[in-house]
């Protein structure tokens, strides 16, 4: 069983419409202790710390939610954009939305997304669980922004979408319509790369 250790709806939603069985549940992990200046390698150590957190936390506190199951796989991943060399976080708020928007239109950046998968045994009469494997991975997609005028900037930060999106954006949501195009994974842009994940999961299949 796949568990999934992120509290993000955006990759809750890309795993339910690929079809794939998984349980949630977020990791504890505190982000803000990880300081780290190569941004793909800063988006790795979050996703590994993301997934090392919920294994701990799992073999330490067995949980009824595992019980049923002989073998696991923690999946957890962290996003990080990079926009002339700089990473971009959530902004604080509107005015720092309204400048980041300003410096992507018709400009482009990327979205670095740090995988870790985390293969498990489970030992059930001794309520253990075992790791296996770990495999790590970093994907990256280039984004390209189209040329906007301020009064669709302002429109668009209004919404708030930008107040909660890693890089001021969000490519399912509001703001796809104001990505002219990307190269490389596209459901990496969304937080996961899915291909990565399916040849992964394929490839070390029990």
């Amino acid at each position: 069983m796949l568990i999934l250790a992120s509290a993000s709806q955006s990759r809750k939603n890309l795993l339910e419409n690929s079809n794939i069985n998984f349980i949630q549940i977020p990791s504890s992990f505190d982000e803000t202790i990880i300081k780290e200046e190569n941004i793909p390698k800063l988006a790795q150590i979050l996703s590994t710390s993301k997934a090392q957190d919920l294994f701990n936390r799992l073999k330490n506190q067995y949980s009824n939610k595992i019980k049923n199951f002989s073998n696991l796989e923690i999946l957890a991943c962290d996003s990080v954009f990079e926009f002339k060399g700089k990473a971009f976080g959530k902004p604080l708020n509107k005015k720092e939305a309204f400048e980041r928007w300003k410096s992507f239109s018709g400009s482009f950046g990327y979205l670095h997304t740090g995988h870790c998968l985390m293969f498990c045994d489970i030992v059930n009469h001794k309520d253990q669980i075992l790791l296996k494997k770990e495999i790590k991975n970093i994907t990256s997609s280039k984004i390209y922004f189209s040329k906007l005028k301020d009064e669709e900037i302002s429109e668009y930060v209004e919404t708030l979408e930008p107040l909660k999106c890693a890089g001021g954006f969000a490519l399912e949501g509001i703001g796809g319509k104001y990505i002219e195009k990307i190269e490389g994974c596209f459901s990496n842009v969304m937080g996961l790369s899915l291909p990565w994940l399916r040849k992964t999961l394929l490839q070390n299949k029990n």
